[in-house]
């Protein structure tokens, strides 16, 4: 599987080709199989999610609840030097509490973001970077994608996962403005931002429904009305209808190109996690997971040292493989390491998902840094130097999570125990 990664293979086929290698020359199990776990993989209920949720994402970048959303950013952080960076960060931890994707973020904020932090006199390449790694909070803050995945993968509560994820996402957003704000006053960029006047009753107004969003999809998933799933298919109906009929952004013509859009990135996830499910399953088969799990065990004498060492792995994977297909194969194998450590499988769930979301903006394969680089129209190279500073800031952070488990756990604990 590493050789064809290291060709340039498409993630799924390298993962499909290992495990069907494993199947035919190693003789792991009768290849009829290789059909019913592929169809065992893909038929769990909470997968439905991310097909609806990468459509709401799509349907409210359409309808003009994106836009809205950065209106009502700048009113809450945008009115000081650097504010119009800092309501670049505010925007994606909003549209993340819907989303569940960074990709979408990436697009759907970015798309209005960089040329207005462009005119503003932010360097291109700046711009673009700050919105790719903004745009990772997209996994992080529920709901998300990811989070999903470690659900299934890991047999760990979906709800449980979500509400952990506002902790770290709100550390992480903070620190980032922070650092923007920080970095407009050192180098002088942004002065102008602060002279704009910015009306909060108008720009409430305008987002209203637009925040109201989260609040109805969220509110019953943690109010037990509804699943992560359910509230999947509330987003998109919601978005839908305030896209059509409110904001009468979203006419009939746009359905279809949103629909065919949604439907190309929904089977792109899914055809990684059928594969990458196969190739698990193999493993476990084969006791590949029991016995590492037995030599970190044996080679490793406490949890702080196994988290630095998973964190450093997740770390350099992240940089090459995609985050779904390195949940999927490596949850089942890690977490049973990880509790026999005291350590909470969701923290550790947090944990993976905030480490993987960096691979979205590491070189050479970081996703958001292509979507950030196509919207802003740069070569790639332009925006790997100011990453650098960006992906420093969140490492920072990740540490703090990984070794304060209250700042995952603490809401947790207060809704589920």
């Amino acid at each position: 599987m590493c050789t064809l990664f290291a060709l340039s293979v498409p993630i799924a086929v390298s993962i499909g080709l290992a495990a069907i290698f494993g199947i035919q020359v190693m003789g792991a199990v009768n290849p009829v199989i290789i059909g019913q776990q592929l169809y065992v993989v893909l038929d769990k209920f909470p997968l439905v999610a991310i097909p609806f949720f990468i459509l709401a994402g799509n349907l409210m970048d359409t309808g003009g609840i994106s836009r809205r959303l950065i209106g009502f950013a700048r009113v809450l952080v945008g009115n000081t030097q650097g504010g119009l960076a800092a309501t670049c960060v505010v925007a994606c931890m909003i549209f993340a509490a819907v989303s569940g994707s960074s990709t979408a973020t990436t697009f759907a904020i970015g798309a209005v973001m960089i040329p207005a932090l462009v005119a503003a006199g932010y360097p291109r390449p700046w711009a673009a970077s700050l919105q790719a790694t903004s745009a990772e909070l997209g996994v992080i803050i529920p709901p998300s994608i990811p989070m999903i995945l470690f659900g299934v993968a890991a047999d760990v509560s979906i709800g449980e996962l979500f509400i952990a994820g506002f902790g770290p996402g709100f550390l992480i957003g903070g620190a980032l403005i922070i650092y923007v704000l920080i970095w407009a006053r050192v180098t002088g960029h942004g002065k102008a931002d602060a002279s704009n006047e910015l009306d909060p009753w108008v720009a409430f107004k305008s987002a209203f429904w637009a925040l109201l969003m989260p609040v109805v999809v969220l509110g019953g998933i943690y109010g037990g009305v509804v699943t992560p799933t359910e509230a999947s298919a509330i987003a998109v109906a919601y978005a839908l209808i305030i896209g059509m009929f409110v904001h009468r952004e979203l006419k009939w013509h746009d359905i279809m190109p949103v629909l065919e859009k949604s439907v190309i990135s929904s089977v792109a996830i899914l055809f990684i996690i059928a594969w990458a499910g196969l190739f698990a399953f193999i493993i476990n088969r084969e006791g590949v997971p029991a016995a590492i799990g037995a030599w970190l065990v044996s080679v490793i004498d406490s949890g702080a040292m196994f988290l630095l060492i998973v964190n450093i792995i997740l770390f350099i994977i992240g940089m090459f493989i995609e985050g779904a297909a390195a949940i999927i194969v490596l949850a089942p194998i890690l977490v049973p390491v990880a509790k026999s450590f005291g350590i909470d499988p969701v923290h550790f769930g947090i944990i993976m998902v905030v480490n993987l979301a960096i691979g979205f903006i590491t070189p050479p394969f970081g996703i958001n840094l292509f979507a950030a680089c196509t919207v802003a129209k740069i070569p790639v190279q332009k925006i790997i130097p100011p990453t650098i500073a960006f992906i420093g800031v969140v490492l920072t952070c990740l540490m703090l999570i990984t070794y304060f488990p209250f700042i995952s756990l603490t809401l947790r604990d207060l809704v589920y125990r």
